[in-house]
Parts: C-alpha cells; structure tokens; sequence
C-alpha cells in the first residue's frame, strides 16, 4: 500500500523492539518497516545470525532508515535488557510459567501508562523456527499472545511485530490507559532484577536447595517468575537483597557500626583504666 508522505512529521519513540537470535536480514527489515509504519523506531537485535549491520535488512525495511539506522546489537538477552523496567514476551503457544498473559491490545495500554510515566518497556520476539525459550520468556514481566489459529499459531517475525505496532498506533489516543505516576523511588530495572535473582539463587545454591539437581533449572525459572510478579522498585529490590545477606550471615552496615561502636568503647574503657592506674 503506497502513501508516504515526506511531509508528514515522523512519529518515533515507543517501547523498544527486541528481536532474539533472528536469522534473515530480510525479516529485521520488514519488521523495522512495520515499526516504521505504526510510530515505533528503536530496535535491539541480540545475536543476529549473519552479523550487523545487513545489507538486505536495510533493503526490505523501504526507506526506515531512522529504525535500521538507530539499532542496537547485543550478544545476550541478559544485556538487551538490562536498562529496561518492564518486559513483555510475544508467544503464540501455551507456556507453563507463572506470567500474567495478554492480548496485544491489553498489553498496549499497559505499556502506554508505563511510557507516559517515563518507565522504559520492552517487547521480545522470538527466533523464526521456534520462537523464545522457556528461560528467556521467565525474564519477561507479562506475555503477549495473539488470538491465532491453534492448528497455524506460527506466525513471521514481521508479522509479529506489525499486529503490535499497530496495536501501539491504535491505543495513543486510548483514555482507558492506565496512569502510572512518576514514583519518588524508581522502578528496579531488569539488571537490578538479575543482580536479585543470582544473590537469591546462590543463597539457595549455599543451602542445597534445589533438589533434586535436574531440576535446578525449572525450580529457577518458576522462582524468577514469581520474583517478577512483584512490579519491585530499586529501593525494594536493596532490601531484599539486604534480607538475602543477612540470612548468609553476612555482615551489615548496622552490624559493622555496632561493632565500630563497641571496639570505640572499649579502647576508652582501656584508656581510662590506664590513666587511673598513673
């Protein structure tokens, strides 16, 4: 469908697009044209099969040169997510994970009261053969699930990523968004969520936890998705973790100023017994 118009201002910003491990530069381009269309413009790639930057990515995104232009190559997910607060996993199958699920539309309003409060979201979009895996899905806070076909729920990545920039365009003007103020405290990040979720898993690791240990990996996975149902802020997230330390018996500021205190005290005491004793 032709209509662009050079004119017209370009609308930019959204939450950012993430795509995982995807394979044909021709379907990161269609998909930046997608976002193009519908007002989204910044893409993360995480371990792009055939490298970056991709000379047939930039020939199938039609002239979105400010999307191909502006994206972001990471190696791991871990680190494509890291400064983001809020995550959200597209899936067209099942999943047996503790996750709140959505359809595109719900999920849009939720991610426009996030964005207008200044708190940074990003949507996952998985590998063209078989999608995201179980322990990616767990870092995300919500899924995103399309009303597909149950016997063709497979769906291209550009697809994907054009039902939910619609969804995006459609709901800018939605009343119904939900209103998420600007906290005094800010909402913890996905990398303050990783450093809690590996001080919280070595802690179990330290109390032979998981047991028995093949299922290590599934007992973590259900652990994050829980932790994630929690919506933390950065000062909460402190706190658990300053539970986490002291449940190690590992020292706090409280205890070392205590000790500070009393190690203070007794060199008086010493001193005072020393000048009476002159």
């Amino acid at each position: 469908m032709a209509g662009t118009n050079s004119k017209a201002e370009l609308v930019t910003g959204g939450p950012v697009i993430i795509l995982v491990e995807p394979q044909l530069g021709e379907n990161i381009g269609t998909a930046a044209r997608a976002m193009a269309n519908f007002g989204l413009s910044r893409m993360r790639i995480v371990n792009p099969r055939d490298g970056w930057p991709n000379d047939r990515a930039r020939g199938a995104a039609a002239k979105a040169d400010h999307v191909i232009d502006a994206v972001e190559v990471f190696d791991n997910l871990q680190d494509a997510i890291a400064d983001l607060n809020h995550v959200y996993a597209t899936t067209a199958r099942s999943r047996e994970i503790f996750v709140p699920v959505n359809e595109p539309e719900a999920a849009m309003r939720k991610i426009h009261g996030h964005d207008d409060a200044e708190q940074s979201c990003g949507i996952l979009f998985g590998r063209e053969r078989w999608g995201l895996k179980n322990e990616e899905v767990v870092l995300a806070d919500e899924i995103i699930t399309f009303p597909v076909n149950p016997a063709f729920a497979s769906l291209n990545i550009a697809q994907a990523v054009l039902l939910i920039s619609y969804e995006w365009m459609r709901s800018i003007n939605d009343t119904s968004a939900p209103v998420f103020s600007e906290p005094e405290n800010p909402p913890a990040t996905k990398k303050d969520m990783a450093g809690l979720f590996q001080h919280l898993e070595g802690a179990l690791d330290e109390a032979n936890f998981f047991r028995p240990p093949e299922k290590r990996e599934h007992m973590i996975g259900t652990l994050r998705a829980l932790l994630q149902k929690g919506k933390y802020s950065l000062r909460e997230v402190s706190i658990l973790r300053g539970v986490i330390g002291v449940l190690q018996g590992r020292e706090t500021r409280n205890t070392k100023r205590r000790q500070a205190m009393v190690a203070k005290q007794q060199s008086e005491d010493v001193n005072l017994t020393e000048n009476r004793e002159k």
